[in-house]
C-alpha cells in the first residue's frame, strides 16, 4: 500500500508500506504467506525425489568406517533394508512438510520444519550408504511421498493436536521398523549399524517431543490402520 506525504516545498513524497513481518531473535524476518511457503515446500520435493540438492547437516556415523566383507546375498539383503530405510525418511519428509504447510500455530510449524531438516541428515545418509552397497532408493518413493504429503496436510488441517499425536504415532512405528532392522544387519556391517543407531535415536526423540508438545495419543485402530500402510510400504520398497 502507498501513501503520499507532501514536503514543504509541495514535492510529493510516496510512501511504501512494509510487508508483514515478525521479529525473530532481534531481526525482523518477512512473514511466510501460504503461497510462499507452497513455493518452498514444491523445492523440497524435488530435491528429495530427484536425491540430490539435499545436505547433511551432521557427519555420517559411518564415517571413518571401514566396508565390511558382505557376501552377494547379505549384500543385497542389506541394501533392501536400507531402501526401505530411505523411503521412510522420503515418507517423514513429506510427511512434516505436509503438517508445517497446513499447521495453525507457528510454534508447530517451526518445530515441524525443524524436524524435516534432521529427517535430512537420515535421507542423506541412507542415500550414501545405498550407493556405497551398489545399489538404488526404491522406484515407488513419488508415490510413497504423494501419499505421506497428503496424509500430513490433512492431518495439520484438522488441527495442531491431531497433527502432532500422527507425528508420535509415525515415530513409533519407524523406530520398530528401526529396531528389527538392528537385529536383522549382518554382525560385521558396523557401517549401517552406526547409521541407524543414530536414526533411532533421533525417531525416538522426535515422537516424544510430539507427545510433551501437547500431542493427542491416537487409539489403537487408528494405530493398527498405521501399521497396515507401513508394512505395505516395507515389503515393496525392500524389492523396488
Amino acid at each position: 500500500m502507498r501513501n503520499s506525504l507532501t514536503r514543504p516545498d509541495s514535492t510529493a513524497v510516496t510512501m511504501v508500506e512494509p510487508m508483514p513481518s515478525t521479529l525473530t531473535n532481534g531481526r525482523r524476518q518477512r512473514r511466510l504467506s501460504f503461497v510462499d511457503r507452497l513455493i518452498s515446500e514444491t523445492d523440497t520435493v524435488m530435491r528429495t525425489l530427484a536425491n540430490r540438492g539435499n545436505t547433511a547437516g551432521r557427519e555420517s556415523p559411518a564415517a571413518g568406517h571401514s566396508e565390511a566383507p558382505l557376501t552377494e546375498t547379505e549384500r543385497r539383503h542389506v541394501a533392501g533394508l536400507m531402501r526401505v530405510n530411505h523411503t521412510g525418511e522420503v515418507c517423514a519428509q513429506a510427511l512434516y512438510q505436509g503438517q508445517a504447510l497446513t499447521a495453525r500455530l507457528p510454534t508447530v510449524r517451526e518445530e515441524m520444519q525443524e524436524a524435516a531438516a534432521e529427517e535430512v541428515d537420515h535421507l542423506v545418509w541412507c542415500a550414501e550408504r545405498l550407493r556405497e552397497l551398489d545399489s538404488h532408493p526404491s522406484v515407488l518413493n513419488p508415490a510413497w511421498y504423494g501419499l505421506s504429503f497428503a496424509l500430513g496436510a490433512v492431518a495439520g488441517a484438522i488441527g495442531d493436536k491431531v497433527s502432532l499425536g500422527f507425528v508420535a504415532a509415525t515415530e513409533e512405528r519407524v523406530c520398530r521398523h528401526l529396531k528389527d532392522h538392528l537385529k536383522d544387519l549382518p554382525e560385521e556391517d558396523r557401517k549401517s549399524r552406526l547409521i541407524l543407531q543414530q536414526m533411532l535415536e533421533d525417531e525416538e526423540r522426535h515422537g516424544q517431543n510430539a507427545l510433551d508438545a501437547g500431542g493427542t495419543e491416537f487409539p489403537r485402530p487408528v494405530k493398527q490402520a498405521m501399521t497396515a500402510v507401513s508394512k505395505a510400504m516395507t515389503r515393496s520398497s525392500y524389492w523396488v
